[in-house]
């Protein structure tokens, strides 16, 4: 099965809840089943991040249990010309993470001014797409990739010392976390309105609902279109 807008392969085991309600009250939560295969994995990953960043600016943080999950990550999105990247791994100088976590909460200034500005205009918050024929979008195309963090748990913003929440408005669990981890990577990643993704493997579906229920969540299947939830 296909998702439109469009992500076409690997081959995906999901399908859409037709039920789903799209409009409930934000933080939103989602899952996407895919073949237990780690190129499966980067490939779905990637599709997803071609359609989301037709949102410009789009604020995304991307959560890895490993160091070795975060290396896969990074190698397979590092040249994908619509995201902006930055990698936060534990033996990385505290400087330069301050840096690339006080740039992420730029970028998402930047999110909610074109949110705003939308909304404004009446066009609902779309963001508009990327891809414009003209000079000034080529000049601002830096403004307008997808801003995204890879990170381990590790190096996520630490409130018990005084670091603000970097609020991406999608965060996307590579693995499936534990409870307490899900969690956390709420609390110190996600927006109040923000949207998270898990990648969940064929095996994981049965934990996944353990933390649904054990955590008052309602984590519902995406949609095929994924910009509905966007």
């Amino acid at each position: 099965m296909t998702i439109t807008d469009s992500i076409e392969e690997p081959p995906l085991l999901f399908s859409p809840s037709p039920s789903s309600n799209f409009s409930q009250p934000p933080p939103r939560h989602f899952y996407v089943t895919v073949v237990d295969r780690p190129h499966f994995k980067t490939e779905t990953l990637v599709h997803l991040l071609g359609v989301a960043a037709r949102r410009p600016a789009l604020p995304i943080v991307v959560c890895c249990s490993s160091r070795d999950q975060l290396d896969a990550v990074c190698s397979a999105v590092s040249n994908l010309p619509f995201i902006s990247l930055a990698c936060l791994y534990s033996d990385l100088a505290e400087s330069n993470r301050n840096v690339i976590l006080e740039e992420f909460r730029k970028a998402t200034v930047r999110w909610n001014q074109i949110v705003n500005a939308d909304q404004s205009d009446g066009r609902g918050g779309s963001g508009g797409e990327t891809g414009n024929n003209n000079d000034e979008s080529n000049a601002n195309s830096n403004k307008t990739k997808s801003h995204m963090i890879v990170a381990t748990d590790a190096c996520l913003p630490l409130p018990v010392l005084g670091e603000a929440p970097v609020s991406a408005r999608v965060l996307i669990n590579y693995e499936l976390p534990s409870k307490e981890t899900y969690l956390r990577r709420m609390a110190t990643c996600l927006a109040a309105d923000g949207i998270v993704i898990n990648v969940v493997g064929g095996g994981e579906v049965i934990t996944l609902k353990n933390i649904e229920e054990s955590s008052s969540l309602v984590i519902a299947e995406m949609p095929i279109n994924i910009s509905e939830i966007l």
